[in-house]
This record gives structure tokens, C-alpha cells and sequence, in this order.
């Protein structure tokens, strides 16, 4: 591989989880298979945003929205192989926030500003 090959390959992985709530959604799924109430019920996000979100990761490659033929219809989302290969990747961007990112409204080290 060339590496000029590397900066539009990283830079599309960048858009795909740097999507707002993607990131969130992602770590959601890596619980296990959801439905779309629970994903919904977790995160702070609109439901008009988290379909969208899910059909971009769904085309993708890394959601995978599997119905039921039910009465009521269910549909549940997981993650795929891909969407599962980005597991180390999110955890290690947890591990690197819980040590270097203060929540918003902190000063340095945790201290509240005045």
C-alpha cells in the first residue's frame, strides 16, 4: 500500500465515526443486538437522527438491521464483523478521554471554574 493510499482511507474512517452520535451508537451496539427503543432510550439523541445515523452505518457495512416477521413487526440492530473490529478503537478512545478530557463546565483536574 501506498502510503498516499492512507490519508483518504483515514480521513473516511474519520467522517464515518466523527458523525455526531455515531461514536455513542457504536458503543451502544457493542453490548449485543438492540432495538431501536432501547438504542433510542440511551442516548440523549432525536429519533429522526438516530434512524439516519443507523441507515449511514447500515450502508456502511457496520450495522446490521435484521426484521423480524412478527406481529408487531421487531427490528433489531447489531454490529457487524467491521462494526465490531471498531471495538479496540472505541474503547481505547474511552480509556484516552477518562484520562485527558475534563466533562465541559471543569476547570483543570476536575475543579468546577468559579
Amino acid at each position: 500500500m501506498k502510503s498516499l493510499d492512507l490519508c483518504p482511507k483515514l480521513q473516511k474512517s474519520m467522517d464515518i465515526i466523527g458523525r455526531r452520535w455515531t461514536g455513542l451508537i457504536i458503543y451502544q451496539l457493542l453490548q449485543g443486538p438492540q432495538r431501536f427503543s432501547v438504542i433510542e432510550s440511551s442516548l440523549p439523541v432525536s429519533g429522526r437522527l438516530l434512524s439516519e445515523r443507523l441507515k449511514e452505518l447500515e450502508l456502511e457495512g457496520i450495522v446490521l438491521r435484521e426484521v423480524f416477521p412478527e406481529t408487531p413487526v421487531r427490528i433489531q440492530y447489531s454490529l457487524t464483523d467491521k462494526g465490531r473490529a471498531l471495538e479496540s478503537v472505541i474503547r481505547d478512545l474511552q480509556k484516552w478521554s477518562e484520562s485527558w478530557i475534563e466533562p465541559e463546565g471543569s476547570g483543570p483536574e476536575g475543579i468546577p471554574p468559579e
